[in-house]
C-alpha cells in the first residue's frame, strides 16, 4: 500500500509496520463475500492480506513496473485482478456490477497528497456502488476531511465529504511506519458512504456549487462571496434572516442544515 501516482524512484513511501497493516484490513469488516477495491497496493504487503480474506480483489496500480510485479506475485489466486490503471480514470459502478450478486464495494488505500481531494470526489460520485472505504491521508488533511463547523479546519472538503459520507478517525501514523519515512503523520479515515441529499432536501449538484460559491474565500463572509458568486444582496439578506444565520458569518460556521436551509431560501427569494 503506498502512495498511487508516485514512483518509488522519486521517493515512494510504502507501509511497513504489520500491526497498521492489519488493523486497516480489520477496519473493513468481514470480507468473506465482499469486492474490496486497493488503490495503490504497491510492493502487495496490504493486498496479501486482503487477497486471503475477500471473495474479490481488484488491485488499482498506476506505477507499470509494481503493478507486473504484483501480476506475477498473485498469478496462482484467480480471484485477484490488479489494473495498471489510473485511479480517477477508475468506473467503480463497473466494478460492482460485473458481479452484480454481491454486495456493494469496498475500497481501502493510501491515497496521494497532490490528488486525495480529485480520489475523493471520485468516490464520491460513485458512492452508491460504494458501502465503505478506508484510505490512508496526509494527518493535516484528514484533519480537514473531519473537521466540524466552527473549527478552523472546516472547509468546502469537510463540507463535501460529511455530505456524502459518515467519517470517523482510526488511527494516526508517525513516520516511522513507512519506508523510507516521510516528513509527516499520516491517519487513517473510514468513510461510510450515506449520502445526505434527500434528507436535506437538496439536489447534489447544484448544492454543492452552492458550497463551492459560499466558501470561495475562507476569510470573507459568506454573504460576500454569495453577492460575488452573483446573488443579489437583498435576496441574500432576507434568506440569511429566513435561515437563522447571521448576516456576518463565516461559511465555515454553519452545520450543513442550515447551509441546506439557505440554499433553499435563495431559490424561493
Amino acid at each position: 500500500m503506498h502512495r498511487q501516482g508516485i514512483r518509488p524512484k522519486l521517493g515512494q513511501n510504502f507501509l511497513v509496520s504489520a500491526t497498521a497493516q492489519a488493523a486497516i484490513v480489520d477496519a473493513l469488516g468481514d470480507l468473506a463475500h465482499r469486492t474490496v477495491v486497493e488503490i495503490g497496493p504497491g510492493r502487495g504487503a496490504i493486498t496479501a492480506l486482503l487477497a486471503r480474506r475477500a471473495s474479490r480483489l481488484v488491485a488499482i496500480e498506476l506505477d507499470r513496473d509494481l503493478a507486473a510485479q504484483l501480476r506475477h506475485q498473485f498469478a496462482e489466486q484467480g480471484s485477484v485482478e490488479v489494473r495498471g490503471e489510473d485511479v480517477l480514470r477508475t468506473d467503480f459502478a463497473a466494478l460492482r456490477h460485473a458481479h452484480p450478486a454481491q454486495d456493494k464495494l469496498l475500497v481501502v488505500g493510501n491515497l496521494p497528497y497532490y490528488i486525495t481531494s480529485d480520489i475523493l470526489l471520485r468516490l464520491f460520485h460513485f458512492a452508491p456502488h460504494i458501502d465503505r472505504a478506508v484510505i490512508m491521508v496526509q494527518r493535516e488533511v484528514a484533519d480537514r476531511v473531519a473537521a466540524s463547523p466552527g473549527t478552523s479546519d472546516y472547509g468546502l472538503l469537510s463540507a463535501t465529504a460529511q455530505l456524502y459520507a459518515r467519517v470517523e478517525k482510526l488511527m494516526t501514523l508517525p513516520p516511522g511506519a513507512f519506508s523510507p519515512p516521510p516528513q509527516v503523520h499520516s491517519t487513517v479515515l473510514r468513510l461510510t458512504m450515506a449520502p445526505r441529499f434527500a434528507e436535506l432536501g437538496v439536489a447534489a449538484e447544484p448544492f454543492i456549487a452552492f458550497l463551492k460559491a459560499g466558501f470561495a474565500q475562507k476569510r470573507k463572509m459568506l454573504a460576500k462571496n454569495l453577492r460575488n458568486a452573483g446573488y443579489d444582496p437583498a435576496q441574500i439578506s432576507s434568506a440569511l434572516a429566513a435561515a437563522g444565520i447571521p448576516s456576518q458569518a463565516r461559511a465555515e460556521e454553519i452545520e450543513l442544515d442550515r447551509m441546506a436551509e439557505l440554499w433553499k431560501r435563495l431559490l424561493h427569494e
